[in-house]
């Protein structure tokens, strides 16, 4: 499988020489990836004050209203100085997050797609096994988290959503312990009613699973899912390998993965777009911070958990014609910029910019 985002980097011998403050320092996004890759080596290699002039010369030659690449340099060069203790990890509160999650909906073809594409494969499910299909439709959910409120509003905007499009609808909020994403049940917490069809909808969430408790919680999380015999388990996440223990890999990783998203936005949106400056300083930065400031992010790419998934007893299911053609409607029609690329690879629906993949949607069951 192509990657689309060529070899990975490894750089075990650094060099500790370190940028100038130079003019023309950020000469090409190239020169800029390098840049990054020596400050990221220093801070590897424990030569803190070194590393310390170096994101400090960078910070200083990238302006937060410059160009993708200038704006990017700003966000890995802040994640660089939560590494090394230099600055506090970010503080945002939940409605900034909020509202950056919110404007990134908008601005960007990524969530739509890992939302849309699912909730195509969970439709075409439940029609197939719809016993009587005069039969009025009849959505029942149940979402987990470990912010009762939060559920409760989120369950009375699907109330309202469905009511006016004139659908039968529950919503079972099922509180999980803040400390874990996990589901640690004996017996299904999800019993079927007569000509119910059970699914699963997994959008951005199994890598969480990896990130705060590791392969065991996430083996134990689908062995649950697996026991309750769903129709279709359907996945979306990042396309990345943000999850390697080895930080210089994870950065490069990184680094291409998010110089790819910078520029997609950087295409699709004017330069004073002030959503796209909260997307980047918030939403993605915080994203960053996360990989570069942290120990990872948890994210894989789809052939990583395609294999996860087997492992676990679960068997690929293709996605149908119409799904990948909607989702190439969506870009059409939302989103036209040339550079947004839709691929299928294997059973998995790949999106993303120029020749890098950046998320992906599969359907198990």
């Amino acid at each position: 499988m192509s990657d689309g985002g060529g070899a990975r980097e490894t750089h075990p011998h650094p060099s500790h020489h370190h940028p100038s403050p130079q003019n023309g320092l950020i000469s090409s996004t190239i020169h800029a990836r390098q840049l990054l890759i020596s400050c990221a080596e220093l801070v590897h290699c424990g030569d803190l004050p070194a590393a310390d002039r170096a994101i400090a010369i960078l910070s200083a030659a990238a302006s937060p209203c410059g160009d993708s690449t200038e704006r990017l340099i700003r966000q890995f060069c802040r994640a660089l100085s939560v590494r090394v203790g230099r600055v506090s990890p970010s503080a945002d509160s939940l409605g900034s997050l909020r509202s950056s999650y919110l404007s990134f909906n908008q601005i960007s073809p990524f969530l739509r797609f890992s939302h849309l594409t699912p909730n195509q494969a969970i439709l075409e499910a439940a029609i197939a096994e719809r016993s009587d299909p005069s039969d009025p439709p009849f959505i029942r959910i149940t979402e987990t988290g470990s912010d009762l409120e939060v559920l409760r509003r989120t369950g009375h905007r699907l109330q309202n959503f469905a009511h006016s499009l004139g659908l039968g609808f529950q919503f079972h909020p099922l509180l999980l312990h803040p400390t874990s994403t996990s589901l640690n049940f004996t017996t299904s917490p999800f019993p079927l009613h007569p000509g119910e069809t059970l699914v699963v909808n997994c959008v951005l969430f199994l890598h969480k699973l990896q990130k705060e408790g590791g392969s065991r919680d996430l083996q134990a999380f689908l062995r649950t899912i697996r026991a309750m015999n769903p129709s279709v388990v359907t996945v979306a996440e990042r396309e990345a390998s943000h999850n390697s223990p080895n930080f210089m890999q994870r950065f490069v990783e990184a680094l291409d993965y998010y110089m790819a998203v910078f520029d997609s936005l950087e295409a699709t949106l004017p330069p004073t777009s002030q959503e796209r400056l909260e997307v980047e300083q918030v939403w993605l930065g915080q994203e960053i911070e996360d990989i570069v400031g942290g120990e990872g992010g948890g994210h894989e790419r789809s052939e990583r958990w395609e294999n996860v998934l087997r492992d676990a007893g679960f068997s690929s299911l293709q996605l149908s014609t119409f799904a990948v053609s909607q989702a190439r409607l969506l870009l059409r029609l939302h989103y036209p910029s040339e550079g947004y690329q839709v691929e299928l690879v294997r059973d998995s629906l790949l999106l993303g910019w120029q020749n890098r993949h950046l998320f992906s949607v599969s359907s198990w069951r």
